[in-house]
């Protein structure tokens, strides 16, 4: 059985919670408890993680989770290409999600794409709502840049659920993660 390496890093808007397995990095949430990581990470592998502080040092899901931490901590510093090259497991996730998920990781930093056009960049034409629930289902935000996906309407769209604040935290830190990058999403039917 494979063993799932897991640790956390704070953030100026909370905690950042990471786990990674041989292949790389496979999960990681923002504004979410302890223990709310730990279930989504039993409900999608059938085992619980082990802290990172516990796993061998030779371990290689313990490597590729230290260089997701430190990516962490570049990104958080301003570096927007801290993610780039970071290896990423994401091979227990359907096809289809990989196949969108593989699209919203090309978008660069300071750009955006709607759903619509994920769907074109995928060669999906018309799928714009498939990729909709494809993007919410993406377990390493961040890295795997969903916050730069919106609305066409060119708003902010949707982003993320269940966390602490609900809907309207998961949008607040979706604005500032684009502020970071320079871009200004303007509101719903108004002005940034």
């Amino acid at each position: 059985m494979e063993r799932i390496v897991s640790a956390s890093i704070g953030a100026p808007w909370g905690p950042i919670r990471l786990a990674a397995t041989s292949r790389g990095l496979t999960a990681l949430d923002q504004l979410v408890t302890p223990e709310a990581f730990t279930e989504r990470l039993e409900r999608r592998f059938g085992w619980t993680p082990v802290d990172l502080d516990d796993a061998s040092r030779e371990s290689k899901a313990g490597a590729h989770l230290r260089a997701a931490l430190q990516a962490v901590r570049a990104f958080l510093a301003g570096d927007l290409l801290a993610f780039e090259g970071l290896a990423i497991d994401i091979a227990d996730r359907p096809v289809w999600d990989q196949l969108v998920l593989g699209g919203v990781r090309g978008i660069a930093p300071g750009s955006t794409a709607s759903y619509g056009e994920v769907a074109r960049m995928i060669g999906r034409v018309g799928a714009a709502r498939a990729v909709g629930g494809a993007v919410s289902r993406n377990p390493i935000g961040l890295v795997i840049p969903c916050h730069r996906v919106i609305a066409g309407d060119g708003s902010l769209g949707g982003y993320g659920g269940g966390w602490w604040g609900g809907r309207q935290a998961g949008l607040d830190l979706k604005r500032e993660l684009l502020a970071r990058e320079g871009v200004h999403v303007r509101a719903a039917g108004g002005s940034p």
